[in-house]
């Protein structure tokens, strides 16, 4: 008898450690289109300019509008280095929208062809102010990048794969906390349009560390539209 109880405050451990995981954890369904031109400007200096509203709330609405553009000089075909700027409204229902700007510096770097794609690396490190709070969020950001082409596929399709990770160096009065901040993972494919531009497609997986141990995980629709001139 005292075995089956065992099992069975066991299981109802094991059921409720579950429902807190569940708990912990909320979920969203969402879209997010990024409109993206880049280009030379004179020489080695070139610029990117982005447009990115993500929609959220299971799909129902605008929940963030992200523009951002950065100049850069291309120290060498496999290094360019950025200084950049963002905007960032997040719309609150019945309330005042928050509004983040932020200043970026941007490190790209080439690493080569391994097994006969394309591998490389994005470093930013982001200065963040925002319209709810005083403090200066200090944020790092670090994505790899894989793309393979296919095979027989005259309209250059490539299979495409990313993860980035963010760490906030410090905690603000708005509410990053210093450690571990979010992991973006995306597979999906790349589909080369008109001249040098491209779009790219997939499912993008976006897990957020939040306060209290909480953890929001989003399931984007991602499609990336890229001009390169």
């Amino acid at each position: 008898m005292s075995f089956r109880l065992a099992i069975t405050a066991a299981a109802l451990a094991l059921t409720g450690f579950a429902a807190d995981a569940r708990a912990a954890t909320s979920e969203d369904e969402q879209a997010w289109i990024n409109l993206t031109a880049t280009g030379p400007i004179s020489g080695d200096i070139v610029y990117f300019a982005e447009f990115q509203p993500r929609i959220g709330d299971g799909l129902s609405r605008v929940d963030t509008l992200l523009l951002r553009g950065g100049v850069g000089v291309k120290l060498s075909p496999e290094v360019t280095l950025y200084q950049g700027y963002a905007h960032v409204i997040t719309p609150v229902e019945g309330g005042r929208d928050v509004n983040e700007e932020r200043s970026f510096q941007q490190l790209n770097l080439a690493l080569g062809k391994p097994l006969g794609g394309e591998l490389s690396s994005r470093t930013r490190l982001e200065q963040r102010w925002r319209s709810d709070g005083r403090d200066v969020g200090w944020r790092l950001r670090e994505m790899i990048r894989y793309e393979h082409p296919l095979a027989n596929t005259e309209d250059r399709l490539s299979a495409l794969v990313y993860a980035e990770g963010f760490a906030a160096l410090n905690d603000t009065d708005w509410g990053a906390r210093g450690g571990f901040d979010q992991l973006r993972s995306f597979i999906g494919a790349e589909v080369g349009l008109s001249g040098s531009s491209t779009m790219e497609i997939g499912y993008l997986n976006q897990t957020i560390n939040q306060t209290g141990g909480r953890t929001r995980m989003n399931h984007v629709a991602s499609v990336s539209l890229s001009y390169r001139h």
